[in-house]
């Protein structure tokens, strides 16, 4: 493709992009495909000749979009929103047409330097302390673009360690780094993502999963306790990641307490997650919500949620840069030069080397809305989730199960985990929304989240709208009946699917995963992290399975520990 075709094939892309984006609500919001059937439009081979652009475009039409989930449809309501805005498209645009890799100040200036400059604009912005404004006077940190959330807790768990492997080698100089492994443990809450027990694995260190409060917020007596007592068994609490709007039902864990819990053992990294809701405390009516946060060591948030910047962009900041890049410096002759000591070299502050110029979206958004259209942006998917939250109340069949101070509301149907499975299912099914389910307090529960950028009122009225059209006909579909009275436990209905949803695709649609009887029953003795993206384990027999005690409800869905050998609180 020459200069002159890309002219014209780059203004018919944009024209492309502007119908695509225009004709969104025409359009189901999840595909009616079945797993691998890519695999049956495209040839087995790459062709061996130039293809014309036409015919590419063509397949786009018809087999690629036909299997695209549209995660800007304003229909669509699971996890989180993934930012998009025309700005920042551009960005990336000409991010890519640059095509520099800025793992150095050498390698391009102006990538570095943007992303000091960006990063401390929006640190700002949020009201980070001085220490994380690299601009600031006597500031050791700053912030830096890593490629996610996941990323960000990955890269402060390995400086955590390298810190508390350094403090203890003071006793043992000529031990092994390795041999130092077993006695790390890191902690969280049972509501941190699941990118916490996968960047212990990497780290081969033990993480302890906390039990949240009945506000599923982690307590610093929780975290005391659980700490003193690895103490005494002679192991080595060295980080502790807190979240500030979990995935599950966008909890606060309370920083305020556990910050002073982490400042009483030596060499403690205490890590903020703020990947969604951290975007809302440019709202000075949020930033009560981080209180505390003057004790963390590390902070990030991911504008390609909330802040109409596209993946890949999760801004992350340290209060002290030496102790991050002392864990990841490698320094190779042919990438030094002479400005090392006057510039920030970013490779030294994440995994990977190769950097792409993600500032310039980033830049490009933050001046084209300006600080108060994100204000406007974010306030808006807030006043729309109250908005649902209403409605839900209103209708007794329901319940909302979370403190709604974003813009997700997690809700219920009253009645067993299977009757909310279905009805998550029938709705998924029809393709007229889109959401998922997590677990809150033991519970089955479905997440409603605003993620469109220009979101309205009758958005959130068409979305009951449909959700009460299933409600009414699954329960018009269902039988009641009286089970025969238990000795010491009063009668309650009984609630039998007639005729039920195929199970294999209630499952796929409701994000639920059969495992063995006897798997499912070991696995109710575990808490495991939910961040909503993981299925939820049911048991093969489920319709059969019998309760072991009591205390448990016949229809309660339970995830799964991944590591038998993980140890939980």
């Amino acid at each position: 493709m020459d200069t002159e075709e890309f002219r014209i094939r780059g203004k018919e892309m944009v024209d492309y992009i502007c119908d695509y984006m225009d004709g969104l609500s025409s359009r189901r919001v999840t595909p009616n495909v079945e797993p691998g059937y890519l695999r049956y439009l495209l040839p087995p081979q790459a062709p061996q000749d130039p293809e014309d652009w036409d015919t590419i475009m063509a397949d786009v039409d018809t087999k690629i979009m036909p299997g695209v989930t549209h995660w800007q449809h304003p229909r669509f309501h699971a996890y989180f929103p993934s930012g998009n805005s025309y700005p920042s498209i551009l960005g990336d645009m000409l991010s890519d047409a640059i095509g520099c890799i800025g793992f150095s100040w050498a390698a391009s200036p102006v990538c570095a330097e943007l992303e000091t400059i960006v990063l401390d604009w929006f640190g700002k912005a949020i009201g980070l302390p001085d220490e994380f404004i690299a601009s600031s006077p006597g500031s050791k940190g700053g912030g830096v673009i890593q490629s996610s959330a996941s990323e960000c807790i990955l890269v402060s768990m390995l400086a955590a360690r390298a810190q508390a492997i350094k403090n203890l080698k003071k006793d043992y100089p000529d031990m092994e780094d390795s041999a130092f492994l077993p006695r790390l443990v890191a902690y969280c809450s049972q509501e941190a993502h699941s990118c916490v027990e996968k960047a212990a694995m990497i780290c081969l260190v033990k993480l302890r999963i906390l039990e949240p409060d009945e506000r599923c917020s982690l307590r610093g007596a929780t975290l005391r306790e659980a700490m003193e007592d690895d103490v005494a068994k002679g192991l080595v609490p060295f980080f502790v990641s807190t979240t500030l709007g979990s995935t599950s039902c966008c909890s606060f864990d309370n920083l305020t307490e556990i910050g002073p819990v982490c400042h009483r053992f030596p060499a403690v990294w205490l890590h903020v997650d703020g990947a969604y809701a951290g975007n809302a405390f440019i709202c000075p009516e949020n930033k009560p919500l981080m209180a505390g946060i003057q004790y963390a060591d590390s902070f990030n948030t991911n504008p390609n949620k909330w802040l109409l910047v596209n993946f890949d962009c999760s801004t992350y900041w340290v209060r002290d840069r030496i102790r991050l890049t002392s864990a990841l410096i490698v320094d190779p002759l042919y990438l030094q030069h002479a400005n090392s000591d006057e510039a920030i070299d970013y490779r030294h502050w994440g995994v990977p080397l190769s950097r792409r110029f993600r500032a310039l979206k980033l830049w490009f958004v933050i001046r084209k809305y300006g600080i108060e259209g994100l204000q406007s942006y974010i306030r808006n998917h807030c006043q729309l989730a109250k908005s649902f939250e209403v409605l839900v109340k209103k209708d007794s069949r329901f319940e909302v199960v979370n403190e709604v101070k974003m813009g997700l509301v997690c809700f219920r149907l009253r009645g067993t985990d299977r009757l909310n499975q279905d009805l998550l299912a029938s709705i998924n099914g029809s393709g007229k929304l889109h959401m998922i389910p997590s677990l809150v307090k033991g519970r089955y529960i479905i997440r409603f989240c605003v993620v469109a950028e220009h979101a309205n009122e009758a958005d959130i009225d068409h979305a009951w709208e449909v959700i009460q059209e299933h409600t009414n006909d699954l329960l018009e579909s269902y039988t009641i009946e009286k089970v025969a009275p238990i000795p010491a436990k009063p009668a309650t209905p009984e609630i039998t699917p007639k005729p039920p949803m195929q199970r294999i695709i209630s499952r796929r649609l409701s994000f639920t995963r059969s495992v063995s009887r006897d798997l499912y029953r070991r696995s109710l003795s575990r808490s495991s992290l939910h961040d909503g993206a993981t299925p939820i384990i049911v048991p093969e027999d489920e319709d059969n399975i019998i309760p072991e005690n009591d205390n448990m409800d016949e229809d309660v869905f339970h995830s799964l520990t991944i590591r038998e050998e993980k140890e939980v609180v």
